[in-house]
């Protein structure tokens, strides 16, 4: 497709969907944007290497861990970056985007996704794409690089999702994947190539700078087998804003674990190539009905959160639901519709693919692992780098960090290098609900999950609810809470001493603060750098990608045609003469254990599948739950509110 010299919107704009042809008119050109960009003084470039210097050497919980593993220095480097900086005049100085590169390239040292440094205006809250989408899979030839979406309206002779890509501006794919993938900041190889492979056609900028390149020449082989080449100019957009509430409480804001750029790179794709969820959104937003799901999907109150449909294999029917992310700062409302969702699928089975999400809110992930379990949830601990800044930090904020002081300040003595280890998320709303779904349950990930889906697929793996099925070899690796500088400006805003200054022009910077470890069978050992091992590897076919992950939820059903469903229901639950009477049906299990408010009450044998207990003195009794077993293994817990 020709694209105009002049730096207006390309034809495709035009023919866009409706829900977002408005917001693309708006994008610009590469050179066009990049015309206005670069406006910090040499005194505003030392302040931001100030800062970054303070939160990296007294709040970065996992320098010590990159130091050694990755033979990275970042604190020496900012001290390098400084002294020039103070050298340097306001004539002298290098061009800003250098400044940038450099502020960027520390950051990225570290290869940690939740450590960052967001660029200032008028790069923040935009986004660099090409109008189409690559992904990877591999058969017996090797990997292969196809299109798997297209932007509705862009067209070019022969391209269409399908159409391999050959070369990148005259690279072969797989190199140029390689040496993009080496730009970014995954924990690991797969990560690194994974981002590596998404970023190469979108690119938000709050987070790197934008492409050196104003167009690039894609070589691709039709479905006729003709080469032909194609060659599309960068285009620069406002991304899509959050799909959440801007406000929440300070302990659900200290609760975050998000991969900034994933989330920013899912909203661009979803205003690229998912229109309709922007549509459903804005209906929900301004209180009018939905527009209609796709065919087979099952409506939600966040359709930019979750998609639920039923899946047909060759094993069998499941359940299928997704989750884009956890970034919902409406917890309660997040569980709730996750508990609605989850009682709308089949009890044979649920496939539970949270790939691609980059993490949010962590009470989230681990709130909604009590719904999938009979077990208690565990939730992950968490520790501080012991610095007299976080100490501070700690002790200003009692309510919600009072519980790491006690360590923190004993560390003076010890010489500890972390504080003692203590969950965010507390563990009596970890098992507030208990168990909702009761059929066995397969979760599959991604190199790109990230930060609380980490957590999540952590804790699912360690609570034993399931198989985690990977399509790579680990999950991104993100093992840690993380907070932003204005945050940090925040906890110590009215202290007239305080060492954090707001950044100029929209500057930003992130930090992971607090470490997570595992529990279980893994009990203390690091998330970060080392992620979540599959138990069923699994590679991505073609089919996948061009037929909607029929292969994968092919596999996924074999996966769980070999599990054990374990309902258990409580059809009846009445009082009489201060007795409480319980009415119970259970498949696949062979004893009940029956609590009353906590308290053991009775436990009776199961032969048909069905139970009618009493429990005398019961009067007062709050609850009532009933815990199956199957070969004297907990299978199923089930609780009924009374009263």
């Amino acid at each position: 497709m020709a694209q105009p010299a002049d730096g207006s919107a390309p034809d495709f704009v035009s023919q866009a969907a409706d829900p977002v042809r408005e917001h693309l008119a708006t994008s610009t050109g590469l050179a066009d944007f990049l015309a206005g960009a670069g406006t910090l003084t040499l005194d505003e470039r030392r302040l931001i290497a100030d800062q970054a210097k303070l939160m990296l050497d007294q709040n970065y919980v996992h320098l010590p861990l990159k130091t050694a593993m990755h033979a990275v220095n970042p604190v020496q480097r900012l001290r390098v970056l400084r002294g020039r900086l103070e050298r340097q005049t306001e004539t002298t100085k290098p061009p800003e985007w250098m400044f940038h590169a450099e502020m960027s390239e520390i950051f990225h040292s570290v290869r940690d996704l939740h450590t960052n440094y967001l660029l200032p205006d008028p790069y923040a809250r935009k986004v660099a794409f090409l109008p189409f989408l690559v992904e990877r899979y591999e058969d017996d030839q090797g990997e292969h690089f196809m299109v798997t979406h297209v932007a509705q309206g862009f067209s070019a002779p022969g391209f269409e999702p399908g159409v391999e890509i050959t070369h990148w501006s005259g690279i072969p794919i797989a190199k140029a994947v390689d040496l993009n993938a080496a730009r970014f900041a995954g924990s690991n190889t797969a990560a690194r190539r994974s981002r590596g492979t998404q970023s190469l056609t979108v690119r938000p900028l709050v987070m790197h700078l934008p492409p050196f390149e104003e167009w690039v020449t894609v070589s691709y082989t039709d479905d006729s087998g003709t080469k032909r080449e194609l060659r599309e100019t960068w285009r620069i957009v406002e991304n899509l804003p959050p799909f959440v509430k801007e406000q929440a409480p300070m302990g659900t804001t200290l609760a975050e674990g998000l991969d900034l750029d994933m989330d920013e790179a899912n909203r661009a794709k979803v205003m690229l190539f998912a229109p309709q969820v922007v549509a459903q959104k804005k209906a929900l937003e301004a209180g009018e009905a939905a527009p209609e799901v796709r065919a087979g999907e099952m409506a939600t109150s966040m359709p930019g959160v979750f998609r639920a449909q039923e899946v047909r294999t060759s094993s069998g029917t499941f359940g299928y639901i997704r989750i884009f992310t956890f970034l919902e700062r409406d917890v309660e409302g997040f569980v709730s519709e996750f508990v609605r969702l989850l009682g709308l699928m089949p009890d044979r089975g649920l496939i539970l693919d949270v790939r691609d999400n980059g993490g949010g809110i962590i009470f989230n992930a681990e709130f909604a692992l009590q719904t999938l379990t009979p077990r208690p949830i565990t939730p992950e601990p968490t520790q501080f780098i012991n610095s007299p800044l976080n100490l501070r930090i700690c002790r200003k904020h009692q309510d919600e960090l009072g519980a790491w002081v006690p360590s923190m300040e004993q560390a003076v003595e010890i010489g500890s290098t972390f504080s003692s280890a203590v969950p965010i998320t507390p563990e009596t709303r970890a098992n507030a609900i208990g168990q909702q779904y009761f059929g066995p349950v397969v979760l599959i990930t991604n190199a790109r999950c990230y930060s609380a889906t980490d957590i999540f697929a952590a804790g699912f793996q360690d609570h034993r609810i399931g198989p985690v099925l990977g399509t790579d070899e680990n999950t991104g690796a993100g093992g840690a809470n993380v907070w932003d500088h204005e945050h940090l400006v925040a906890l110590l805003e009215d202290e007239p001493d305080t060492p954090y200054v707001p950044l100029p022009k929209g500057a930003g910077m992130r930090v992971a603060i607090r470490r997570t470890l595992r529990v279980g069978a893994n009990s203390g050992t690091p998330v970060e750098d080392l992620g979540i091992t599959p138990d069923v590897p699994y590679q991505m076919t073609r089919r996948d990608l061009l037929e909607g992950n029929a292969d994968l939820f092919e596999r996924a059903g074999q996966v769980l045609k070999g599990l054990t469903p374990h309902p258990v229901a409580i059809t009846e639950a009445t009082m009489t003469d201060g007795a409480l009477r319980l009415k119970v049906k259970a498949t696949n299990i062979d004893r009940l254990d029956v609590y009353v408010d906590q308290r053991p009450r009775n436990s009776v044998d199961l032969t048909d599948g069905q139970a009618d207990i009493t429990i005398p003195d019961a009067s007062t009794a709050q609850s009532a739950r009933v815990e199956g077993f199957a070969d004297s293994r907990l299978v199923a817990s089930r609780t009924a509110r009374l009263g």
